[in-house]
């Protein structure tokens, strides 16, 4: 007697498995964090000596408010990496200060992050409330809560208090702290004599090289 013969149907091949907005979110928050980390090294790597910033040597009081205005625009361009230091300070200590301003600002960045900033393009609309909400209408509602955030509570006059200590100690050292193409002109003139014209000339021509190459 023959043995029955049992066929047995090939397993058709499993789909691949189609990357959803669930593992997006994590791929978009690394690749805005290394960004983000790039960003500040770049910036980070202008900054110049915090001595050369705190040398009283090179403090002196303008002789009139467009010599003042002239060195404000130039240490800005100078020191701006370690201005935004300064005006960073009195920020991060306040934030620290008020835990409550701290919380709200680090909520509505992580709705931003989440809700936009970091939210795939193929995601689906936002439901919340029973009700489906649209790109254009979170946009709206982040904005609005930013506003309300900065205009409406004690977090907004904390934050702008903050930056204007910080600004009126910017202004104030770049005031009165000589630009350094000045300081190399004044030793200059020390070293060969006022009135040394070919003195004048390198010394004028090695702080145009000096200048130019500051970004």
């Amino acid at each position: 007697m023959a043995a029955a013969s049992v066929v047995v149907p090939a397993a058709s091949p499993s789909p691949a498995p189609t990357p959803s907005a669930d593992d997006a979110n994590p791929a978009a928050m690394r690749a805005f964090l290394s960004r983000l980390l790039d960003s500040g090294r770049r910036a980070l790597s202008g900054s110049r000596p915090w001595s050369e910033l705190v040398d009283r040597s090179a403090l002196s009081r303008p002789g009139s408010l467009s010599d003042a205005t002239s060195r404000l625009r130039k240490n800005l361009a100078y020191f701006r990496v370690n201005y935004a230091a300064v005006v960073a300070l009195p920020l991060g200590a306040s934030l620290l200060a008020h835990p409550f301003s701290l919380a709200a600002l680090l909520a509505l960045l992580a709705a931003w992050c989440l809700l936009y900033i970091l939210r795939p393009a193929d995601a689906p609309p936002l439901a919340a409330f029973g009700r489906t909400f649209s790109d254009k209408e979170v946009l709206g509602g982040l904005i609005a809560s930013s506003a309300f955030v900065a205009f409406l509570t004690s977090v907004g006059s904390l934050i702008f208090s903050a930056l204007a200590l910080g600004a009126a100690a910017v202004c104030a050292h770049g005031a009165f702290r000589v630009p350094e193409e000045l300081l190399f002109l004044d030793e200059g003139e020390r070293a060969g004599g006022s009135g040394s014209p070919l003195m004048s000339f390198i010394a004028s021509a090695a702080a145009a090289g000096t200048g130019g190459g500051r970004v």
